[in-house]
């Protein structure tokens, strides 16, 4: 058996394909009978409203065709991947014009099985989630619905089950595969990444394995798709749900497992990274394939000397190169001494380019246009914003001039509470650490620096950036506990209410104060509007700022 966890590009057929062909032709070359390739993998996950497109289900019937005739020649050998197929059968009461207008787009979530160069069998998947970033009854109709059978096919004289991701965290499916016979299932999956989720989804599966008496397979995508990362580790469990093999993390991998005649499963089994390693690896992910995927040239960073944008630095040049970055210091009437030199010291350690622009001439500027208008007026947050804004304005000119996109640097934290300005430091095009927040930021920061001494590199971030107090300077002596609480308390509640859905009075009654927890909530809800408007960033844990938080701007609705 082999799992092919491989990264695709949604809508690269021809790269995909290219893909599954290198990796099947890798696995038939190293033995294998069967290769199972992850959920959707010949279009990409998640495709999302291409799948209203008949154009693009037809492409992906031809690409589908364009792997059986690649591998033709492979004598004995199937390959089983995931792909859209278009479901014509599906009709919609003529009265109602909206789902008519759709009635020819709605489509499969299917796994085709190829062998000889032919289609063998087609399972389509029965279980669609519409939960957290997933939306797939908007677009799939489900194998049970449409009154399709399971799949069980023979491969040298072992018949396996198919299932499709969902499937396989419920009963029913996998009962229905072993009630037709299967003696092992094979489960497709595009199981978006959060921290904590890969020994979940092995305790699910074992338990899966357990109930249906027979061993499991596991065939997980790996790379990153706009917010969302796929974390690979595909895995194997034996029929008492022990894991026997898994594919290591965030690469791709042709992972072998020997299936033996008395149900014995062995393979390599890679270990799984401590949690901050898997966030960097996530955010290193994330940050390559959304320039990579995208064709973006390089990445531009506002470096301020303080501890978020020297993360997102870090993140930034393991993930595409210290020659590909250029960072900018834009320093303000209140930039501190050492932020310059911490900033200049952090850029040389990473050898990126760094260019220093005051930002004095245009604040005054700013000012000096406004005076009439705001005669009388003390200065306040309006100057502070002015400041950000023209930093913003600075990083977006170059970005248009040269093509790299700015990399912004606000955290979890600070999105959560307002504490950032539109068109300002929220300007750019891609979020790194936006579902970060500020502890996890310190403790990347000091992991990453470990990872430095260890390898012999060196701390990369300077430690007064990390010991320092965080600080905006956008006004004199300014630090970020005057504005907010201090952040283990802040991250805390921010957990418990965005992420855990704990209401205002038991987060209080778990020992939190209550002018604390009351300012917090009111500052998450306050600021949706700022977020609706912020960049798309990466997801690193079960409840991000994003696709799976769809909270109204205009809302009374306090608990």
């Amino acid at each position: 058996m082999a799992l092919l966890q491989i990264n695709p590009t949604v809508g690269d057929l021809a790269g995909n394909v290219r893909r599954l062909v290198e990796a099947a032709r890798r696995a038939h070359a190293q033995g294998a009978a069967v290769a199972v390739a992850p959920e959707l993998a010949l279009c990409g996950y998640p495709p999302e409203d291409l799948l209203l497109r008949p154009a693009f289900l037809s492409a992906c019937d031809a690409a589908l065709a364009d792997v059986a005739r690649e591998l033709a020649d492979l004598a004995g050998f199937h390959l089983v991947v995931g792909h859209p197929k278009a479901l014509d059968e599906v009709t919609m009461p003529a009265s109602d014009v909206r789902t008519r207008s759709w009635s020819l787009q709605r489509c499969l979530n299917a796994a085709s099985v190829l062998s000889g160069g032919t289609l063998v069998a087609t399972y389509a998947k029965r279980e669609l989630p519409n939960y957290q970033v997933f939306d797939e009854r908007r677009y799939f109709v489900s194998g049970r619905d449409a009154g399709l059978a399971p799949v069980v096919i023979e491969v040298a004289g072992r018949r396996l089950g198919l299932l499709i991701c969902e499937d396989a965290w419920f009963e029913e499916p996998a009962a229905a595969a072993c009630a037709a016979g299967a003696q092992a299932l094979l489960v497709l999956n595009a199981s978006p990444f959060h921290l904590g989720k890969q020994p979940e989804r092995e305790a699910r599966m074992g338990a899966r394995a357990r109930a249906a008496g027979v061993p499991l397979f596991y065939a997980h995508l790996v790379g990153g798709q706009d917010e969302v990362v796929f974390d690979g580790a595909s895995f194997a469990v034996d029929a008492t749900g022990e894991v026997a093999a898994r594919a290591p993390m965030f690469d791709e991998a042709v992972a072998l497992v020997d299936w033996q005649a008395d149900g014995r499963l062995s393979g390599e089994c890679a270990e799984l990274p401590g949690e901050e390693a898997q966030a960097w690896a996530a955010l290193v992910c994330g940050v390559r394939d959304y320039l990579g995927k995208n064709g973006f040239p390089g990445a531009l960073i506002g470096l301020s000397g303080g501890i978020d944008s020297a993360l997102v630095l870090a993140i930034a040049v393991d993930a595409i190169g210290a020659d590909q970055v250029r960072c900018v210091m834009m320093p303000s009437p209140y930039t501190a001494e050492i932020s310059w030199v911490d900033a200049r010291d952090m850029a040389a350690r990473l050898g990126v380019r760094y260019d220093e622009k005051s930002i004095v001439p245009m604040f005054d500027a700013f000012k000096a246009t406004l005076a009439t208008d705001f005669a009388g007026r003390p200065e306040d947050a309006t100057e502070e914003n002015i400041q950000a804004r023209v930093r913003g304005t600075l990083l977006m000119a170059l970005s248009n001039k040269f093509g790299s996109i700015v990399l912004t640097t606000g955290n979890k934290s600070e999105m959560a509470t307002g504490y950032c300005t539109l068109y300002g430091d929220m300007a750019g095009g891609f979020a790194v650490i936006k579902d970060v927040a500020k502890t996890l930021v310190y403790r990347l920061a000091t992991w990453r620096n470990a990872q430095g001494v260890a390898s012999g590199q060196g701390e990369v971030i300077p430690e007064r950036i990390i010991t320092r107090p965080p600080s905006a300077e956008l006004r004199p002596d300014q630090t970020d506990q005057d504005s907010l609480p201090p952040y283990e308390v802040l991250d805390a509640i921010l957990a418990r209410y965005m992420e855990e859905d704990q209401g205002i009075e038991q987060i209080i009654a778990a020992g939190f104060e209550r002018a604390d927890v009351e300012r917090v909530t009111r500052l998450i809800k306050f600021n949706e509007y700022k977020r609706r408007q912020a960049p798309v960033g990466i997801r690193i844990t079960h409840r991000a700022f994003g696709r799976d938080w769809r909270y109204p701007i205009t809302s009374k609705f306090r608990a």
